[in-house]
């Protein structure tokens, strides 16, 4: 079994925190090195969502996110911008990714991040990240390689919008 590598980061008060295991961790096009299990967890405090599984790689400059928004979050705001539909409608509309990629940002400046720790893009699903789908392990954590065959279509199709408008 190989033991898990932590990655670390000094504390303004000499102590180190653990910010990520090194097979978490990848490089950007541009270079830059991406904890995000760091970022999952500063995203996931957002009020808006349930659960979110950040994913980038070295072909590409920028995130994208599978976000499980909340629902009661997710109606009250479609409730007060005068939109209609049901939780898996809201979830397809491009006002309420607007909505929660908002957020997320507020979130990603308040935490301070630096500009490629910034989601450029979601995808909604409705449905939580379930062991059912091998989505995530007993102990809740995110499988990242079955995350990644299980949204390859909309993250192509994010990353394709994305590359149109740069």
């Amino acid at each position: 079994m190989v033991p898990y590598r932590d990655i670390g980061e000094w504390q303004p008060d000499g102590s180190m925190k653990i910010i990520d295991r090194k097979k978490n961790i990848f490089k950007l096009s541009q270079g830059e090195y991406v904890a995000v299990e760091n970022l999952e967890n500063i995203y996931g405090v957002v009020s808006a969502i349930d659960s979110i599984w950040v994913y980038g790689n070295s072909f590409e400059s920028f995130l994208v996110a599978v976000v499980n928004p909340n629902k009661e979050a997710l109606e009250s705001w479609a409730e007060a911008n005068g939109i209609s539909g049901d939780f898996e409608a809201l979830c397809e509309n491009p006002k309420a990714k607007e909505y929660i990629l908002g957020e997320l940002s507020k979130t990603g400046k308040e935490k301070k991040l630096k500009g490629f720790e910034f989601i450029r893009a979601v995808h909604l699903d409705p449905v939580p990240f379930d062991m059912e789908r091998d989505l995530i392990t007993p102990t809740y954590k995110r499988k990242r390689p079955q995350l990644l065959k299980y949204y390859q279509a909309q993250l192509t199709t994010c990353t394709k919008v994305l590359n149109e408008l740069v």
